[in-house]
């Protein structure tokens, strides 16, 4: 009972915060201009998350990726994956993509029976793709505008739209709700930990974007933005996908 009643917490707070930030967004398709009205305050926490960067995430993603074997890392990667499945179909269900929802129902069924709840990847052997999503293109398929570029502590680049897509996605994981503890926290704690894993992977872009640029936080915003309106189907002419977000792993 006090667990139902905590989950509806949740969801009020979720939809309250969804209501209160998209207000704030525009309607209609993103345009190809940055709005980044918060700039001084973006730049600030850019270099807080820069230096926690610095002092704990490297160091922890690079001892991370060496002391624990590939195999384990892949595994681990797998079952984070496959335990976000659940959170895609819903936002493939809310976004009318019945194929992409019959895509992710399957591959999450054939990853959790044969493949160890998901440690293994049986299911991309059988030609089962995964339809990547989020609550953020959930918003941007109703006709929510992105809204102003903002940083989150933490989490790193984002829009009002995304950001609201963030919260609600923390929120509405059929999966999540249905493990007790402690097994509830072995998803979030996979995904921290994947996290860690394409910190280690893609150290060197990440390195040239974060260290490396004449403007980092330009730079930053612009590769985000870039990279969050493709994904979105918002980018008029994108045919390949040029970027990957440096910060997606810790965002999920």
């Amino acid at each position: 009972m006090f667990a139902t009643g905590r989950r509806l917490l949740k969801t009020v707070f979720a939809l309250g915060l969804l209501g209160l930030v998209s207000a704030c967004a525009t309607t209609g398709p993103a345009s190809d201009g940055i709005v980044d009205p918060y700039e001084n305050t973006n730049r600030k926490i850019h270099n807080f998350n820069t230096g926690l960067d610095r002092a704990l995430i490297k160091p922890a993603s690079t001892a991370y990726g060496i002391a624990i074997p590939d195999s384990i890392k892949q595994g681990v990667s797998n079952f984070a994956s496959n335990a976000s499945l659940p959170q895609k179909f819903v936002n493939n269900v809310l976004q009318g993509d019945i194929e992409g929802a019959g895509q992710n129902f399957f591959r999450f069924s054939a990853n959790t029976l044969f493949g160890f709840a998901g440690l293994l990847d049986p299911a991309t052997d059988m030609g089962i793709a995964e339809a990547d999503t989020d609550f953020g293109e959930t918003l941007a398929v109703w006709g929510v505008g992105e809204g102003a570029y903002v940083v989150l502590p933490l989490l790193g680049p984002s829009t009002q739209r995304d950001a609201t897509g963030k919260v609600v996605d923390l929120f509405t994981n059929p999966l999540s709700n249905q493990l007790q503890q402690p097994e509830r926290y072995l998803p979030p704690t996979a995904n921290v930990a994947k996290g860690f894993g394409n910190r280690y992977r893609y150290s060197a872009t990440i390195d040239s974007i974060s260290y490396d640029s004449a403007d980092p936080y330009a730079q930053s915003r612009l590769v985000y933005l870039q990279n969050s309106r493709f994904s979105s189907g918002t980018q008029d002419g994108a045919s390949t996908d040029p970027y990957e977000d440096p910060y997606d792993s810790f965002a999920q």
